[in-house]
């Protein structure tokens, strides 16, 4: 079957419960309307005498982020977030090692997941105008190398 192109709503994140490891949590799925990835590297430089004066470099580290975008959900009988949502606001308040925990995310087809075992959050900014809906956003920033796992 040649390659196609394919719906951006329908990948899943997760977060892991860093009350309970190994429990993943889907984190608002009728909420999010937008993600982006994003790499980026640090680079040396190795340019000597001997380049001739072209630049020569070499890619030294490399990061990765993603952010989500949407709704923030809450029960309007309880004000309970959405608890994909709730967990990502507490991990966000966390600091030192304790600021870290899974992210995962996949589409819905794939077989696996790509795996951050060690992720820190950032929220975004919350809000909306008179005639919006209070929106929602975190940046998941990966510390440490991606791995996958199953999908069940």
């Amino acid at each position: 079957m040649p390659v196609q192109k394919y719906n951006a709503r329908d990948v899943i994140f997760q977060i892991e419960n860093y009350n309970s490891p190994g429990t993943w949590v889907t984190i608002a799925p009728l909420a999010i309307n937008t993600f982006t990835k994003s790499e980026e590297e640090e680079t040396t430089d190795t340019t000597t005498f001997g380049s001739a004066g072209q630049a020569e470099s070499q890619k030294m580290q490399i990061g990765k982020s993603l952010q989500i975008e949407g709704f923030r959900l809450r029960d309007p009988a309880t004000g309970a977030l959405d608890p994909g949502q709730a967990l990502v606001e507490g991990l966000n308040e966390r600091l030192g090692t304790a600021s870290l925990s899974g992210f995962r995310y996949a589409h819905t087809t794939d077989t696996t997941w790509t795996v951050w075992a060690q992720a820190r959050v950032t929220l975004g900014d919350q809000g909306g105008g008179n005639n919006d809906e209070v929106s929602w956003s975190a940046t998941f920033t990966r510390s440490g190398p991606s791995t996958t796992a199953a999908k069940p």
